[in-house]
């Protein structure tokens, strides 16, 4: 039997851990098959963490909207108390407490205290363009324009291109009396951004220096940009009305109260316009509406007083004057007017009362001096009425009228030499006056200086019988075209314009003037007559758009009342009013004698029922 030996396919016998057992293969060599596949493994989403609590605000901004709240609704007194408990939690670091903080110290008047809280602001936030703008502003109202404009350079270099940085700039230059740079700051805001505001004082710096054609060019503009803009129409018109362009002048007014028919402004000067051309019940009509929003002007009651003197009802003139001299004391136009009204009236003693206020207020007016003297001549006094001429003589050098009424004034007491030497130097000026103004002249001083050249036997070129054109006629009420006149300044076609609830007027009144008496002995001797006068002839800066008290002619001498009783002119005194008599005498009648009235017999019922004939009534006026 063989041995069963070991078989080389046999495996030994394990008697403990092989090498083999203990090798452990590479994981890139492990022969485990691997599965590949074309779709990538998608990772799988991490799950969502939950919600956190909303992030807390900063304790120094969380009661902003509030504060903003307060503010916005004017509630001044609860966002005070909110800014305090928000500068004590956050220790003053809150920007927008301090900001509005400013703000609200500004509204009540504390400049100075503003300033310091928008200093403030800036410190928190050196950056930030509006606190460097508000900072700039309180000091523009504390009137430190030179800090103003050196905060406004720096805030531009922080801001660029912002209007409202140039615009204040320009009105802070203004008042430092730098047009130049103003005029250059303003036309560089209205490059940024066109607003109305910039217009407005682009148009005062120009009228300011006298440039009114300019000023004139700005508010053209001004209208293309927002032509619905009553103001801006409105001191348009007032502007042509200046230079003489009456048409242009209508048209804009007409514009003005076509979009505000309750417009002050534009209805002064619009019955200002209709008082020249003696339509004193649509002026008056006017001055009615214009009554109803401010009726405490004084300017609109010296108008309508004007307007009854033209109509020839002085008491009421005066009553209205009066009440605008109530209103305005030192306003020295009124006071010419009470004087002209006086002196028309013949009462020299309240005429010279209300002439002495006005020169007062007014001293190097000579047309003031020229009607003191006027009255002074009525009132005895001659030597200080030859001091007065002379002293209108010294103001103005230029006014014909001064040199015509001092010539009838010499040649009354008189001195016929030097009334014609006063007559000479008359004629000089009416010849330089006709040389630039062919229609210039009222047509009462050609009057009397043709009589008084005629009474003195001098006057060859008799310059002054050259009649002026009349004024360019008032549109029809009832139709929308104005007809203008061939002149220098107007065009000669039809002009159609919109119109307001009131019609529109023409140009500027005249000046007034005194009535004159024939060349004739005693007491018809010529009584010294007041010259034309314009009241803006003096003031070239632009105060005319301002609403101001016009002149207006009076009536003539021949349409004042009559005095009767004798009474003399010179004593001022009139006789007490007496009872006719059958005699002729004046006494007061016996209250114990007087005759029963009349007794008629009254109709029967039935007969005021059956009467057919009823009275007329009177058409209204």
């Amino acid at each position: 039997m063989a041995a069963v030996g070991e078989d080389e396919h046999s495996l030994p016998e394990k008697t403990g851990p092989s090498e083999e057992e203990n090798y452990e293969p590479p994981p890139e060599l492990d022969m485990e098959p691997q599965i590949v596949t074309s779709i990538p493994q998608v990772p799988v989403a991490a799950p969502k963490p939950k919600p956190r609590k909303a992030p807390d605000l900063p304790i120094f901004e969380r009661r902003n909207w509030l504060i903003h709240l307060h503010y916005v609704r004017k509630e001044y007194d609860s966002c005070k108390s909110l800014i305090k408990e928000q500068l004590a939690e956050s220790g003053g670091m809150c920007e927008y407490a301090v900001y509005v903080q400013a703000l609200i110290l500004r509204q009540e008047g504390k400049i100075q205290e503003s300033l310091e809280m928008f200093q403030t602001c800036t410190l928190l936030n050196p950056t930030s363009a509006e606190n460097l703008k508000q900072a700039a502003r309180s000091l523009f109202l504390l009137a430190r324009h030179k800090a103003a404009i050196e905060v406004y350079n720096e805030t531009a270099k922080i801001s660029q291109r912002d209007w409202e940085i140039s615009h204040n700039q320009g009105v802070c230059y203004m008042y430092l009396r730098d047009y130049a740079k103003a005029k250059e700051c303003l036309k560089q805001a209205l490059a940024f951004k066109r607003h109305e505001i910039s217009y407005v004082m682009l148009g005062k710096i120009y009228l300011m220096e006298g440039d009114i054609n300019s000023a004139i060019e700005i508010y053209k503009q001004a209208v293309e940009y927002s032509p619905e803009n009553p103001d801006m129409l409105c001191t348009l018109g007032l502007l042509y009305m200046q230079i003489g362009q009456y048409q242009k002048a209508f048209e804009n007014l007409g514009n003005a109260m076509t979009y505000d028919a309750t417009h002050v402004k534009a209805i002064m000067a619009a019955g200002s316009m209709m008082q020249t051309h003696g339509d004193f019940d649509v002026a008056l009509n006017k001055y009615r509406i214009a009554a109803v929003k401010t009726p405490e002007s004084p300017t609109l009651w010296n108008n309508i007083g004007m307007s009854f003197f033209g109509k020839k009802k002085f008491v009421a003139a005066i009553s209205c004057l009066k009440r605008a001299n109530y209103m305005a004391p030192f306003d020295w136009k009124i006071l010419f007017n009470l004087g002209l009204v006086h002196l028309t009236m013949q009462q020299y003693a309240s005429a010279f009362h209300f002439l002495s206020a006005a020169i007062n207020l007014r001293p190097k007016m000579a047309q003031l001096f020229m009607l003191l003297a006027v009255a002074l001549t009525h009132l005895e006094d001659p030597d200080n009425a030859r001091q007065a001429y002379e002293q209108a003589l010294t103001l103005d050098q230029k006014d014909p009228g001064i040199s015509l009424n001092l010539a009838l004034y010499m040649y009354n007491n008189g001195q016929k030499k030097e009334a014609a030497k006063q007559f000479k130097d008359f004629e000089m000026k009416m010849k330089v006056l006709k040389a630039t103004n062919p229609n210039a002249g009222d047509p009462e001083i050609q009057d009397v200086a043709s009589k008084l050249a005629a009474a003195l036997q001098v006057g060859d070129s008799m310059l002054w019988k050259q009649t002026a054109q009349p004024p360019a006629p008032l549109p029809d009420q009832n139709s929308n075209t104005v007809q203008s006149t061939p002149s220098d300044n107007l065009d000669e076609t039809e002009v159609k314009k919109p119109f307001g609830s009131v019609p529109d007027s023409g140009p500027l009144p005249p000046p007034p003037q005194d009535p004159v008496g024939d060349l004739d002995g005693g007491r018809g001797a010529p009584t010294p007559i007041i010259p034309p006068y314009s009241p803006y002839e003096e003031d070239r800066t632009g105060s005319r758009l301002e609403s101001e008290p016009t002149f207006h002619p009076p009536p003539k001498a021949d349409s004042l009342p009559p005095l009767t009783g004798g009474a003399s002119f010179k004593s001022g005194a009139l006789p007490p009013l007496g009872y006719p008599i059958a005699s002729g005498r004046t006494e007061p009648p016996d209250l114990d004698n007087l005759p029963s009235p009349p007794r008629d017999s009254l109709p029967s019922y039935s007969e005021a029922i059956s009467e057919k004939k009823k009275p007329e009534m009177e058409p209204a006026t």
